[in-house]
């Protein structure tokens, strides 16, 4: 299937099979996809928490409105896309450690531009909360956006949902106390076969409403 194929049959999902799971090796690609992700100065903002089983996606429920419950509890896998709150000091250092680990810096100057260059964008972007959060989840939208078309390219149906409380699931995940901020959740499985969601037909605005050639 090319990705034309793809983005024309992925759609989102809104029941799923409870009785589905997906294969272990297939969602291991998934997380694969997201730790791939591209990120502004390879920022890498993000955690992610994995709800597998039915006793963490009943964890996190209640943070779900109610019109979404169905789509976590039915669902394979569930996963809640986090930022850190503040991305501080240790979190730039072990960027570059890791950098430099995966050879990353042929020269010592290499290693210093990447350094300054991400300081440069991260301050930029940091001169108050609401700017960083706008930031840092622009990065995580972006990685959002790479696993719902991996999912689709191999077969799994997906939803994303902004339809949460984020406070109460910060509190439930306690992630105030470990620097970080939920920003969506995103739900992975197989749909089930009274999803009228995959039956109707994609509808987008018209090329010429939504593209111009300079």
């Amino acid at each position: 299937m090319n990705i034309v194929d793809i983005s024309n049959k992925r759609y989102t999902t809104k029941h799923y099979d409870k009785s589905k799971k997906i294969p272990a090796e297939q969602f291991k690609q998934l997380l694969t996809v997201l730790k791939n992700s591209p990120s502004s100065v390879n920022s890498q903002p993000w955690h992610f928490f994995i709800a597998d089983n039915d006793a963490a996606k009943a964890k996190i429920l209640p943070s779900i409105l109610d019109f979404n419950h169905p789509r976590v509890a039915d669902s394979s896998h569930t996963i809640v896309f986090c930022i850190k709150t503040p991305l501080d000091e240790a979190h730039l250092q072990n960027l570059l450690r890791q950098e430099e680990k995966d050879g990353r810096f042929p020269s010592a100057e290499l290693k210093e531009g990447q350094d300054q260059g991400r300081r440069f964008f991260v301050e930029q972007n940091s001169k108050t909360a609401e700017n960083l959060l706008c930031w840092e989840s622009k990065q995580l939208y972006l990685a959002l956006g790479q696993i719902l078309f991996a999912a689709a390219a191999i077969g799994i149906d997906s939803t994303a949902i902004e339809g949460y409380d984020n406070v109460k699931m910060d509190e439930i995940l306690g992630l105030k106390e470990k620097g970080l901020k939920s920003v969506v959740v995103a739900t992975f499985g197989y749909h089930d076969v009274n999803d009228g969601n995959a039956h109707r037909p994609k509808s987008r605005l018209p090329n010429e409403q939504i593209f111009t050639t300079l």
